[in-house]
């Protein structure tokens, strides 16, 4: 059964969103082994300057890929990422299967994401141009991945 992490700085803390998260997760599970790492926020101080946002950057980089697996295929989740539409994703996670058993998205902090985590990455994929809340945007990509999942077998996806 294929595996999926998805990595995310921060912690959900919204009933409502934990809750569609574990049924998202609860239905993708039919599919493959799901798991969720939530890297806990570094704080940043009021009024940082560009260094200490860089340093904080840096900080959360690192626990970002130290919970990344030698083997993993890695899309990080950024702004200058390829948009994609469900099909071209479902796609996509199919092809990485094809060197991958294990397929680790990463969702950054406020900052976004270090640069080392960029270079990891086998691929950078935006959700939008919009901006959305963290947690909001984590939802949606898991909901993305169930979707994709769903695409390549081949069953129909409407709601």
């Amino acid at each position: 059964m294929p595996s999926v992490t998805v990595i995310s700085v921060g912690k959900i803390k919204e009933k409502f969103i934990k809750d569609a998260l574990g049924e998202y997760e609860k239905r993708l599970s039919r599919f493959a082994k799901i798991k969720s790492v939530e890297i806990p926020d570094r704080p940043i101080p009021d009024n940082a300057s560009p260094s200490e946002e860089l340093a904080v950057l840096v900080k959360e980089g690192q626990d970002i890929l130290s919970k990344v697996n030698k083997g993993d295929f890695v899309i990080a989740m950024c702004i200058e990422g390829k948009k994609l539409s469900s099909v071209d994703f479902a796609k996509k996670i199919e092809g990485a299967y094809m060197s991958a058993s294990s397929i680790t998205f990463i969702i950054g902090g406020s900052l976004g994401l270090s640069e080392e985590v960029k270079a990891r990455a086998d691929f950078k994929m935006s959700m939008s141009d919009m901006t959305f809340p963290h947690n909001l945007a984590r939802l949606m990509l898991t909901e993305q991945i169930y979707r994709a999942f769903k695409i390549n077998a081949n069953e129909s996806y409407h709601k």
